[in-house]
């Protein structure tokens, strides 16, 4: 009896394979192996179980193992950036300011910052060529949550962190934080960390100004799951398999 093969909505019927194939080609084993997750019922393509003999095109199958959604369009980029302070978050800047793709020589693809640091801040930016995830990581709906590390003008009041984590009002409506810890204590600089999924422009900034502590130096260290860790400055590098199922979890993919 010939197997009950399936092929999934396509944009290139040319582009069809099998879908171990895909897998293996994905780095998630042998192609044994991946036949093995297939029939365990371990592999969903396009939300429904997938069967041994599935056809996929990788360019538009969603595809998904032990529940993480798995990238296989190998067109797809995506990028963990540490932004240098004093360069522009936009790819090329009309004034000649340093840019993003200054730093971005040996990345074939054309990518997009996935929203923004002001010119005097630092530290974790994505960058892909996705722009459905991009799109869903920046809306405020997904409440992506970001952490940066400050150095605020100290000493800080012991109520502070209680007031930042309770609301303060500003121009443009109330905001508060996720999360407040104070790291270390530098004469009259304390340098603070912060979580909020706020993605108002300069939120962190206006907060602390707000509450007569004003930024002087401002790093991002996570974006949802994505930390910057020990990435240097002005260096980027492509995020793992698991990073990006990460990403497409946060925004419920």
């Amino acid at each position: 009896m010939p197997r009950n093969t399936r092929t999934t909505r396509t944009e290139n019927p040319d582009n069809v394979q099998r879908l171990q194939k895909v897998l293996a080609a994905a780095g998630i084993g042998s192609r044994r192996a991946c036949e093995d997750l297939i029939f365990r019922g371990r592999v969903t393509v396009d939300g429904r179980p997938a069967q041994l003999g599935d056809k996929v095109d990788p360019a538009a199958a969603v595809i998904h193992v032990d529940g993480e959604r798995l990238v296989v369009d190998n067109r797809l980029v995506y990028l963990a950036m540490n932004k240098p302070r004093g360069v522009v978050s936009t790819m090329a800047d009309e004034k000649g300011r340093t840019a993003l793709a200054d730093f971005l020589d040996r990345v074939d693809q054309r990518v997009y910052h996935v929203g923004r640091l002001d010119a005097d801040s630092e530290g974790l930016l994505l960058l892909t060529n996705d722009g459905d995830l991009a799109h869903k990581l920046m809306h405020p709906s997904y409440a992506v949550q970001k952490t940066y590390l400050c150095e605020v003008a100290g000493p800080l009041p012991r109520n502070l962190g209680k007031r930042l984590l309770g609301g303060i009002e500003l121009e443009d409506g109330p905001v508060k934080l996720d999360a407040f810890k104070v790291v270390d204590t530098l004469g009259r600089t304390t340098q603070v960390e912060v979580t909020l999924h706020e993605g108002r422009k300069h939120i962190v900034r206006r907060l602390f100004d707000e509450v007569g502590h004003p930024v002087s130096r401002l790093v991002r260290t996570s974006i949802g799951p994505i930390r910057l860790g020990d990435l240097r400055t002005g260096r980027t590098r492509r995020l793992t398999n698991a990073e990006v199922a990460a990403l497409f979890k946060v925004v419920g993919d």
